[in-house]
């Protein structure tokens, strides 16, 4: 999740007052997208499995011995 400026090929979902964007060909390929508040940051649920992830970076490289 980045900040970004919509471009033509993206959708645009504004919820609650946050306005969320997409790349319409990546939404095909993720859908169902899943964005949830957990108080402290985001957590984005999607169909993609990107594998097991780190614990201690939460993600798929290195970090994970």
């Amino acid at each position: 999740m980045a900040l970004d400026e919509p471009r033509d090929t993206d959708n645009v979902y504004d919820v609650h007052g946050f306005q969320f964007i997409m790349d319409q060909d990546f939404y095909e390929k993720a859908k169902p997208v899943k964005v949830d508040f957990l108080g402290y940051g985001f957590k984005i649920s999607s169909s993609i499995n990107f594998g097991p992830t780190c614990s201690s970076c939460g993600t798929t490289d290195s970090c994970c011995g």
